[in-house]
């Protein structure tokens, strides 16, 4: 380089570049490069519950001036709290749709000189006060460049891009009414982790999760290693595949043959069927064992299956080669059929792997429904031939506004398809999928969400419909179209969208059902297996939807049909979803606002020709008046899943802490242990507290009228944990939100516990509770890391007496760190702590060498 052309690099660096009304690509890049936008929670108690005052502050570390006045150029964030301000400090702001806002400089805006700073205050709905609320990803864009991120807000770390959270009205929700939530600290922690009750280790070690109906251990072991063999009925061939490769991660590598083939002489698994077997009740087992004979008989094959899962939960965590296991008899039988896990990566793809893993502990534990939300508004993850729009649209988000190429950007992905939440999983992977979980007895429950949720299914059949119109292909066009062109009708959701229901008038709404339908089942058929149920979702419909539509009119004015206006619409399309499933041999399912005219009227269950019609119950805010719920529709015929958003939403924080991820709309927090204390025979036994937190001591008074009792017990099929995946972007993310709380729903599912009754009894479940959570710490966690799923490990509870810190985990023996270096160096804590005056004290619990839980800290 000449000096010359130094001296003008050096120039080009040091001056400011002023950019006018448009910005060059180059400009446009420097100035998110190295301009700071940070968000922040000003003030929650601005107007009850129900908007706060937020904030966007950009700091302009680059060499590029913006220039003052109106401009061509805008900044889009993901805000999921839907901003109500039109315009401040220059700035004209619009709401897009769904989270997506745009801020555009106008006339007043007054310019930002390089290291100046500009903060926009602007008010949104609801509160904030966790840090997942605000979304990662904020990007400008100018013309018709290519968009460009905010360097530190293209991040999962949430302190890049959010100021802290310090003050109450940040860290409470609101003050009117007034949030009675205590705050997560390491001394409440530690209060709440003190139990009388104690567990040893060895007891811990013997503790199967679910708790088997009848357990009985005896004196003396039994030792595995490869010398064993394996006799099994010719039926159970492909648990025993399942089995082989389980014992293969302990190191054991045994022969195996059908049971016409005589044994050798060496120590032996027997595994056989006895359809007789606990009087023939399904997926029951005995298993035994001895010291040289180990033998496992189920009522069927499932049966078998989770003996199997029983033994290797006596496996010590760390056993390799030589595994010693207690000499023990158990019989058992599980106490619901449905024993579920519903997962959402409609919101977010969180890859292949999540899906495989989760089936796979899933397993482990005896849960047998995986409730898979595929569709929403915000993707369609899977291939769905004939219909590739659904994935090379549906799948994707990026910054297309009129949705051509991809969906609309939301949940932070950002402008380009390389973003988070993006990608769906092939026809060759779901079918792999659906053998994998057959494999393991877990029925895969797909959902085609509808009429509500429907988005990216819709703006993909709008896409196919421009380019076949545009190819003049008219009726090609409009076969599979989910929505009418001259449908006028305004409405905007529980999350912002404005035109996300399918247009249920339309006949091209039903082809696209079927023709979805039929793709899926052609899916299972080659998976060797069948499609048996179909979720069609049914909740949160825009009100509004379908008023102003020429479809629905000509529909209205046809005096045969039983629809005489809006209010119609939805039973109407549940009939007609109802009767296509119907013809397929297929039970519908829906979650439970889909099937009610109002909040106490189900639809009448007999307009329905389907056998099993499953309801996912999950609206238990008690003081909205609709968690009676479960059992009305159960009185009137529905097969009920129990899904209570208060106890059963993983999607919600761990505690009540704004460095804790999830959507706390139900409840403030849902630790493990409020999970594990979830009593599905008394759904009125479960209401605790109000969304304040104020302790619930009268249901009934709380709701103002008679709680129906229920009448129809057979019509409660089970239960299901549920998470979904608005703030949850990768596979660390979701499986650390997910484990270990669905263990407390395998634990409830399978197990009914002493301590349940119409309340809680206290020290029947602190004992249970010990031991559950211990047997978590010592074996279930360090398995579960094993396997490569990243899980939520508990915060510390820490206190100061005197001189002293004690320390304490909600589950016992769990390794606590502590470190008096600001985390520089770690110990391990075995004894309290001595430390200085003024000397800070941070405390982590960890398993194995890359799981830790957040760090807290006593000054």
């Amino acid at each position: 380089m000449t000096f010359k052309q130094h001296l003008l690099a050096s120039l080009l660096i040091t001056t400011p570049l002023f950019a006018n009304a448009n910005l060059s690509q180059s400009q446009l890049n420097a100035f998110t490069q190295d301009t700071k936008l940070v968000f922040a929670a000003e003030d929650n108690f601005h107007n009850g519950a129900s908007s706060l005052i937020a904030s966007m502050t950009l700091t302009n570390n680059s060499n590029i001036v913006l220039e003052k006045g109106k401009a061509d150029w805008q900044i889009y964030i993901h805000s999921v709290r839907k901003i109500h301000t039109k315009s401040v400090n220059g700035f004209t702001i619009e709401h897009v749709n769904g989270d997506l806002h745009r801020f555009v400089p106008n006339k007043d805006f007054a310019g930002l000189a390089i290291g100046e700073s500009l903060t926009v205050e602007f008010e949104a709905g609801a509160w904030i006060a966790a840090y997942s609320d605000f979304m990662p990803r904020a990007f400008m864009v100018s013309k018709q460049h290519t968009p460009a991120i905010f360097a530190n807000t293209d991040t999962e770390d949430f302190k890049q891009y959010i100021a802290p959270f310090e003050r109450e009205n940040q860290l409470r929700r609101y003050n009117d009414p007034i949030d009675k939530t205590q705050l997560a600290s390491a001394q409440l922690r530690y209060e709440r982790n003190l139990s009388s009750a104690s567990i040893s280790k060895e007891a811990a070690l013997k503790r199967i999760i679910p708790t088997p109906l009848k357990v009985d251990f005896n004196r003396g072991t039994a030792v595995l290693d490869s010398s064993w063999q394996i006799r099994f009925a010719g039926r159970l061939t492909s648990e025993v595949a399942v089995l082989k490769s389980d014992l293969a991660n302990y190191g054991l590598d045994l022969h195996s043959a059908a049971d016409h083939i005589k044994a050798s002489n060496v120590p032996t698994i027997y595994l056989n069927v006895d359809e007789k077997l606990a009087e023939g009740a399904a997926e029951s087992y005995r298993l035994e064992i001895d010291d040289d004979k180990i033998e496992i008989i189920g009522s069927d094959n499932a049966g078998v299956f989770y003996g199997i899962q029983s033994l290797l939960a006596l496996f010590p965590a760390s056993s390799k080669n030589t595994i010693k296991v207690p000499n023990v008899e158990i019989e058992d039988t599980p106490r619901f059929v449905w024993r579920g896990m519903h997962y959402d990566n409609a919101r977010n793809y969180h890859g292949k792997d999540a899906l495989f893993k989760l089936v796979e502990q899933m397993a482990r534990y005896k849960l047998n429904k995986f409730h898979w939300h595929f569709s929403d508004d915000e993707g369609w993850r899977v291939e769905i031939p004939g219909l590739p729009e659904l994935t090379d649209i549906g799948a994707h988000r990026c910054f297309d506004l009129e949705e051509q190429r991809c969906l609309l950007t939301q949940l932070g992905t950002g402008p380009f398809k390389s973003g988070s939440g993006n990608g769906f999983l092939s026809r060759k992977d779901f079918v792999e999928l659906i053998k994998f979980a057959d494999a393991r007895h877990i029925q895969i429950i797909p959902e085609i969400e509808g009429p509500g949720h429907a988005r990216a299914a819709i703006k993909s059949m709008e896409a196919r419909y421009n380019t076949f119109k545009a190819k003049g292909k008219l009726e090609q066009a409009k076969a599979y179209l989910l929505t009418d062109p001259k449908d006028e009708s305004q409405y905007i959701t529980v999350q912002n969208y404005t035109d996300n229901s399918f247009n249920v008038c339309l006949d091209s709404t039903y082809a696209f059902i079927e023709k979805v339908t039929y793709e899926l089942q052609s899916m299972y058929r080659d998976a060797g297996t069948r499609l048996t149920n179909l979720h069609f979702g049914g909740d949160e419909v825009g009100a509004g939807s379908w008023t102003q539509s020429p479809a629905c009119d000509a529909l209205f004015m046809d005096a045969n049909n039983g629809i005489a206006g809006p209010a119609d619409l939805k039973p109407y399309f549940t009939q007609k979803v109802a009767h296509i499933l119907a013809k397929r041999g297929i039970s519908p399912g829906a979650w439970e606002d889909g099937l009610m005219y109002d909040k106490v009227n189900p639809f009448k269950r007999d307009e329905f020709p389907n056998d099993i019609f499953t309801a996912n119950v999950w609206d238990n805010i008690w003081e909205w008046g609709v968690a009676d719920r479960a059992y009305r529709l159960a009185n009137d015929g529905y097969q009920v899943v129990l899904s209570h958003g208060t106890h059963l939403y993983f999607d919600h924080p761990y505690e009540a802490h704004p460095e804790e991820r999830g959507y706390y709309w139900a409840t403030r927090f849902i630790d493990t242990k409020k999970a594990f204390s979830y009593m599905p025979d008394d759904v009125y036994a479960n209401a605790d507290f109000t969304r304040t937190r104020e302790p619930i001591v009268n249901l009934e008074a709380l709701v103002g009228r008679a709680m129906p009792k229920l009448e129809k017990p057979e019509n409660i099929l089970g239960m299901q944990g549920q998470v979904w995946s608005e703030t949850i972007r990768t596979e660390e993310q979701v499986l650390a939100m997910i484990f270990p709380r669905i263990l407390s729903v395998a634990e409830r599912a399978w197990h009914k516990a002493k301590w349940e009754g119409d309340e809680i009894a206290i020290k029947p479940f602190s004992n249970d509770w010990q031991s559950f959570s211990t047997a978590l710490a010592i074996k279930e966690l360090p398995k579960l890391v094993a396997s490569g799923v990243n899980v939520n490990l508990p915060v510390p509870g820490a206190v100061k007496k005197g001189a002293l810190v004690y320390a304490n985990s909600a589950f016992p023996y769990l390794d606590i760190e502590y470190s008096l270096d600001r985390g520089q160096t770690w110990q391990l804590y075995s004894d309290p702590i001595s430390h200085n005056d003024g000397q800070v004290v941070q405390l982590r619990t960890r398993v194995g060498d890359k799981n830790t839980s957040r760090i807290t800290e006593l000054k």
